[in-house]
């Protein structure tokens, strides 16, 4: 079985490829030592997903037409991903596994990751009742899940008490965030939510730090890695808080584990273990264990049945049969180069 890896190999979210490869490539080592998938070894086939990169719809077509690959794993932007459906979607299976807007519902399309109410609804309403910000200011890039995300926002930051003063988007490959620093000066924001993507969070972030403006307000994100955090820098990350299912220093059985056998894998110059590389991990495994259900003669809609579908993950994660990922979310405050969990949300 060949599986085409779709993730980004350069551009805005380039920083994602080297942990999302390394983690699928040690997914496909366990599943090869077993029965690999449905009974068959299984191979990676890498392309190119970054968002600038012209050519994905019609690599994927001519190797879908041509029966070269049987499955896609799509660890990218949701941007991307609009690209990948409109050209081949509903044709093979198709798991996509970070975190995104949700709502995802095209047939033979298995969106795996954390949604924005799940991450971004908790979260303010935590740092709500905590920090008590009034006034909010929104940026990210100018595409589908930072404008849904922030429309979401919107209504959260009312639930909790505050007012969502401004929002801006940027496209990708911004580098100088001069204009969105001195709107938050003029928004007299209290807290920040981060909708960037990759190196674009590492340079809004790296302004932010150096124009001292954590003295003032705060930062939630739902997308930044331990990646971008070391990019970012300590001096840089002060007040910075994330949500999200998975960070490397989770202290969960399931976490060790993972960690210990990527750490075997891979030795200690091992590409830095994040949230974007889990997921493509627990893509892999969710494609084999989807279809081995979908063998059974039982199997329901979609081979998923009644029951949710487990799979190997390092967050405990499980599939519903309403389309529905059930994993626990974390909140985790930025202290030096690592995350650590304040709480689950």
């Amino acid at each position: 079985m060949q599986i085409a890896l779709c993730v980004p190999l350069g551009g805005t979210a380039g920083i994602w490829g080297p942990s999302a490869m390394s983690s699928a490539k040690l997914a496909v080592a366990e599943l090869n030592r077993e029965a690999g998938i449905g009974g068959r070894g299984c191979r990676l086939l890498t392309v190119n997903a970054a968002d600038d990169a012209p050519d994905i719809e019609a690599t994927l077509i001519e190797l879908v037409q041509a029966g070269d690959i049987d499955a896609i794993i799509g660890m990218h932007t949701s941007a991307v991903r609009q690209r990948i459906l409109r050209a081949v979607g509903g044709q093979i299976p198709f798991v996509y596994t970070p975190l995104y807007e949700g709502g995802e519902s095209t047939p033979g399309v298995f969106a795996i990751g954390e949604t924005t109410a799940r991450q971004l609804g908790p979260a303010i309403r935590w740092l709500g009742a905590r920090k008590r910000p009034r006034r909010w200011f929104a940026i990210g890039n100018d595409y589908v899940w930072p404008h849904v995300s922030h429309r979401m926002a919107r209504g959260y930051i009312a639930e909790a008490g505050g007012e969502l003063v401004g929002e801006m988007y940027v496209p990708f490959g911004t580098t100088d965030f001069s204009e969105a620093l001195d709107a938050l000066r003029r928004g007299r924001a209290d807290a920040v939510v981060l909708s960037l993507v990759g190196q674009d969070a590492i340079e809004f972030n790296r302004a932010f730090g150096a124009a001292g403006l954590s003295r003032a307000m705060f930062r939630l994100s739902c997308a930044i890695g331990e990646n971008e955090l070391l990019g970012i820098g300590a001096d840089n990350a002060e007040d910075l808080y994330v949500a999200c299912g998975y960070f490397a220093t989770l202290d969960t059985e399931a976490n060790l584990a993972f960690k210990e056998r990527y750490r075997s894998h891979f030795g200690e110059r091992a590409p830095t273990l994040n949230t974007f590389g889990q997921s493509t991990y627990e893509g892999m495994h969710f494609l084999a264990a989807l279809l081995e259900r979908q063998r059974r003669p039982a199997a329901g809609h979609e081979g998923l049945g009644a029951s949710p579908l487990r799979y190997r993950s390092a967050r405990d994660a499980a599939y519903g049969a309403d389309g529905i990922t059930h994993t626990p979310i974390y909140l985790a405050r930025a202290e030096g180069n690592a995350f650590r969990v304040i709480t689950r949300l």
